[in-house]
């Protein structure tokens, strides 16, 4: 009977195929290990675990939900230039405004492209990435094509990343790539964030915020063991209080996205509904 470990470990090993040989074994296996042992097995001893007192500096501040207005991400910008957050993550409409009116704060401007579904092709994906990045945004979080993923179209995935890569890449811009982990088994994040190093993304994120779960220790961990230090790794979704930021730096964590940032900073619990 196979056992969990060399299902992942066949899953990976076929995908490492396809790229012809794009990633190195030992780090995989040490991945796989991680998976098949659980989250008491899996930890991470680079600079994420060295829990910074300023956590401002780590968040996105993020407002991406359908119903916010002009006034709202003019609030939302001058909160960020207040508090000194890494950045803003909004939705291309806002881009330009957001740019101008963080431009003399030196606050990023973040968008987001194939959200929050994925399911877009990659060439509108790259396109939708241009126009952001044209419009001021420095950073791009981009939904995988989950459905291709779960379907075993891994070229096609990497396809899909290494558009909007190539786009951010033009103009010194970085990519995070969201996973959307609920939707994943725990081979499928490996694949998914072994497949955003090959299309040389910069990070790998683990949720958008509005699918059917957010960050878990458990997934920053394993992301961090598979991308090791040459990527970034971004928690969101749900992180509401300076604890659990902790938590996700901890797990290996290196940017997190919430909308709950002024409370984090401000060490008050945030909202009970979900981070945006």
């Amino acid at each position: 009977m196979i056992n969990r470990e060399e299902i992942i470990a066949e899953v990976t090993q076929q995908v490492l195929a396809a790229l012809a040989g794009g990633a190195d074994l030992e780090s995989l296996a040490n991945a796989d290990r991680a998976v098949a042992s659980g989250a008491a097995r899996i930890g991470y001893c680079g600079s994420g675990a060295e829990v910074p007192d300023g956590l401002a500096r780590y968040i996105d501040h993020t407002l991406l939900r359908p119903d916010a207005s002009l006034a709202d991400i003019d609030r939302l910008c001058d909160e960020a230039a207040e508090y000194g957050f890494a950045a803003v993550c909004i939705n291309p409409t806002w881009v330009s405004r957001a740019a101008a009116r963080l431009r003399p704060a030196g606050v990023t401007v973040a968008s987001v492209t194939g959200f929050p579904l994925g399911a877009n092709t990659p060439e509108i994906k790259a396109m939708e990435a241009r126009r952001a990045l044209r419009d001021g945004a420095r950073e791009i979080d981009m939904v995988i094509n989950i459905g291709a993923l779960k379907s075993g179209d891994h070229e096609l995935v990497r396809r899909d990343i290494a558009g909007v890569s190539d786009a951010c890449r033009e103009v010194g811009a970085l990519n995070k790539v969201i996973i959307e982990a609920a939707y994943l088994e725990d081979e499928e994040k490996v694949i998914a964030c072994r497949l955003a190093q090959a299309a040389r993304a910069d990070y790998v994120k683990t949720s958008t915020g509005f699918g059917p779960g957010g960050a878990t220790v458990f997934d920053v961990a394993l992301m961090r063991e598979v991308v090791g230090d040459k990527m970034g790794v971004k928690a969101a979704g749900g992180i509401r209080t300076a604890e659990e930021v902790r938590e996700m730096i901890t797990a290996g964590a290196t940017r997190i996205g919430a909308s709950a940032g002024v409370r984090i900073v401000a060490g008050e619990e945030g909202e009970s509904g979900e981070s945006y």
